[in-house]
């Protein structure tokens, strides 16, 4: 299991993935909002969602995970 975490203390602006979902390693996954500045958070690795644990305007702060892959 790969845990994906947030980079910085920000907003999900947009969710690009679904629970299921096969990903390539450097898809893009999520798109974090912090001071007007978009920051796309990539898959590490290959793999395939397993949870989500954000959505869309849910505030995170640096350290929380968003995302399990497998």
């Amino acid at each position: 299991m790969t845990e994906i975490r947030a980079q910085i203390t920000a907003s999900i602006w947009q969710v690009n993935t679904a629970v299921g979902n096969e990903v390539a390693e450097g898809d893009e996954l999520i798109i974090l909002e912090s001071m007007k500045m978009e920051l796309p958070v990539l898959a590490p690795v290959a793999g395939r969602i397993v949870a989500l644990h954000v959505s869309v305007e849910d505030k995170v702060l640096e350290g929380d995970l968003l995302i399990t892959l497998e």
